[in-house]
């Protein structure tokens, strides 16, 4: 349709001033030019009072009002028209899931396997720009620590913070991250959207397979970075105000051990045909992650659509 817009309509008051300032300087010019020729004649006039004449500057008053309307009626943003435009198409939009338990407190992964999670996601921004990024902690709840943003300084400062008292409930239940991140993401559109999960994989009588199904029902997929060793790994606990070290013990005394269940974080990838990398306790290849994993998830970011736009036509103001 071409029907004429008006894009900025609050500036539509100003002509209400423009008109108001003519009137009352019109109204003022004539009572002046009145007051003069009742004391002084039409043929001393000239003679006697040095300035304009009434017509120039009933001229001027008029240009200026005119001008003065231009200018108003350009900031309205008067539109005529459509015309196409090639844009960039926004970046994905990914979520971090990042488990903050403290079986991710395991030491088989140097300093430990949140520690080193934490290093490596900070790294592997830099591979993301571009996006929107947003970043949540579980456990046995989860606790959404940034929404979608391409502002990774915060980013980065939040992810620096993150830790097992971001989350009010032990425990690891990984349906809580999946179903807490496809909230995150809102209406679908025409941006790629996916999860990184970050975890041991261990689980807690929850469904994680179910909240990745309805994740894939929204066209989400999820690549799953699974930490630790699955032969299992002692807990240590720092002390935070004495710094003592020691090893996590069940109710009977026993020593915890945690081990990686790839099994079930391969499942949770498979079931929005994502991917499932074992990164175990060596050391991450970040470049070919993101290469082989997360831009494939992120297909449709720097690609350019066309859209159709109202075309301005304040310039004729």
């Amino acid at each position: 349709m071409n029907a004429a817009a008006i894009a900025e309509p609050r500036w539509a008051m100003l002509l209400w001033v423009v008109a108001a300032f003519f009137a009352l300087a019109l109204f003022l010019e004539r009572r002046r030019t009145g007051a003069v020729s009742a004391f002084v004649s039409a043929a001393l006039q000239e003679r006697l009072v040095r300035r304009p004449s009434s017509r120039r500057r009933i001229l001027a008053l008029v240009f200026f009002t005119l001008s003065a309307t231009s200018l108003t009626v350009a900031l309205m943003r008067p539109q005529w028209g459509l015309r196409l435009i090639s844009m960039p198409r926004a970046g994905a939009e990914i979520m971090i899931c990042l488990d903050v338990s403290r079986s991710m407190l395991a030491e088989d992964v140097a300093p430990n396997r949140l520690e080193r999670a934490k290093a490596d996601l900070r790294d592997l921004l830099t591979y993301l720009e571009g996006d929107q990024v947003g970043l949540i902690a579980f456990a046995g709840r989860a606790t959404v620590l940034a929404p979608l943003t391409p502002d990774f300084g915060f980013l980065r400062l939040v992810l620096d913070q993150a830790g097992p008292h971001s989350v009010t409930r032990g425990g690891t239940r990984l349906e809580e991250p999946i179903r807490k991140a496809v909230e995150g993401f809102g209406e679908a559109g025409e941006v790629s959207r996916s999860i990184i999960l970050v975890t041991d994989g261990e689980d807690h009588d929850s469904f994680p397979l179910e909240a990745a199904k309805e994740a894939a029902e929204r066209g989400i997929k999820i690549l799953a970075i699974g930490f630790g060793d699955e032969a299992g790994s002692e807990i240590v606990i720092t002390d935070p105000d004495t710094g003592a070290r020691r090893v996590l013990r069940d109710a009977d005394g026993n020593v915890v051990k945690s081990r990686l269940d790839g099994e079930m974080l391969r499942q949770i990838a498979l079931a929005t045909d994502g991917a499932y990398v074992p990164a175990g306790t060596g050391v991450l290849d970040l470049k070919s992650i993101y290469e082989r994993h997360i831009a494939p998830l992120t297909r449709s970011a720097g690609r350019r659509h066309t859209r159709s736009v109202k075309g301005e036509a304040f310039q004729a103001f």
